[in-house]
């Protein structure tokens, strides 16, 4: 299924077009993002006009889940019991298919787009060991698209000795320019890992970004491996159940809560022995509590506390996390579609961003965003 912005961002894109490769404009293009997140639930198209300091337009989206035999091989790989290649071939084609299905549906053509941003899906993420891997070939992207492409978004920042994550602080603030919102201002990420942006000022050096502990990924397991299902449909399992207090103070005593920012995680990073023999109902509710506590122990990193949080990922549709978030921050927490973001589409409108800045050398991340000492761009670039 596609989703259509406002019609002034839709217009035909040949509008303001221009070509990334060879002379680069200055002015906005339109560029495609696609991003494959750790909860490992499917890949989102989308376009969005930029010149990699302001968002000037908005353009459809696209949302695929993936099958259950893909989001099976990809957990595998993840797992370290997969066959890497096999399951990257059929990534990078489920990337194809996406982006070929959310131009035809829109008309729009290959020409019109400047360039792809290319995520990838993140196998394994240990930057410390100076190790970050996502896996998806941007060449056969490119060519199969005949789009130019960026992908491998984090080795560079990771090399210079960042995080590698997060990376999408910098997009964050470009909305709330945008949208001319009030700081302090905190955006959090509920995706598998849960990652927070906050804004202290309009300037890149009033920005700190961080993990803030897990997101939906340890929810989803424990529903998953308890009943079958993929995810906590409505929070109705986290509702039904209740938190059992020792299996939440032995998840919270985990160290990297106390570690000062910018740090990053893998998706795998917290073990879910502590809630291995709960049921189902009491396993979320207890995995709900630490996702919340976790941002909450997020606010003794911030310079100032938030006025205002707004909530990203797939983990802003459970509203028993949502509860729980308001419940320990004490502040307005908000769904980002409460100012005009589109939450499903943003991640995926991030790399677009993100590939118009590596295209023109700007900076993806910085000291406060990642850990990196200086700003540095990165991404590895493939001609369509």
């Amino acid at each position: 299924m596609y989703h259509r912005a406002c019609a002034r961002t839709t217009r035909r894109l040949s509008v303001r077009v221009a070509r990334m490769s060879g002379a680069q404009p200055d002015g906005p293009v339109w560029a495609l993002g696609m991003m494959s997140g750790t909860s490992l639930d499917g890949v989102d198209a989308a376009l969005i006009e930029t010149d990699g300091v302001t968002v000037s337009g908005f353009g459809p989206w696209r949302t695929a889940p993936y099958s259950e035999d893909l989001r099976e091989r990809l957990r595998a790989v993840i797992e370290g019991r997969g066959e890497r290649e096999n399951a990257e071939r059929a990534l990078t084609a489920f990337h194809a298919d996406t982006a070929e299905a959310l131009l035809a549906e829109v008309g729009v053509r290959r020409e019109e787009i400047g360039v792809a941003g290319f995520h990838g899906h993140t196998i394994r993420h240990e930057p410390e060991a100076g190790l970050t891997l996502q896996i998806g070939d941007g060449a056969e992207l490119a060519r199969r698209l005949g789009i130019d492409v960026v992908n491998d978004f984090r080795s560079n920042d990771v090399a210079a000795g960042g995080q590698g994550a997060p990376l999408v602080p910098l997009f964050h603030a470009a909305l709330a320019r945008r949208s001319g919102l009030a700081a302090p201002l905190a955006v959090l990420n509920l995706g598998g890992v849960a990652n927070v942006t906050w804004i202290g000022g309009p300037a890149d050096a009033d920005l700190l970004a961080f993990d803030t502990g897990p997101g939906c990924a340890l929810i989803d397991d424990c529903v998953l491996s308890k009943t079958g299902a993929a995810f906590d449909r409505d929070g109705r399992l986290a509702r039904s159940g209740t938190v059992d207090r020792a299996a939440l103070k032995t998840l919270l005593a985990h160290p990297y809560f106390d570690a000062p920012p910018p740090k990053s995680l893998d998706r795998n990073a917290f073990d879910p022995a502590p809630v291995s023999r709960l049921s189902a109902g009491d396993g979320a509710a207890t995995l709900v509590a630490f996702t919340a506590k976790a941002v909450r122990c997020a606010l003794a990193h911030m310079p100032a506390a938030p006025l205002r949080w707004l909530v990203t990922g797939g983990g802003r549709h459970n509203p028993a996390l949502m509860a729980s978030l308001v419940e320990r921050l004490g502040v307005p927490c908000d769904a980002v579609e409460r100012v005009g973001w589109q939450g499903d589409a943003l991640e995926a409108q991030a790399f677009g961003y993100l590939a118009v800045r590596s295209r023109r050398g700007l900076a993806l991340s910085l000291p406060r965003t990642t850990g990196v000492a200086r700003p540095v761009s990165g991404g590895v670039f493939h001609p369509g």
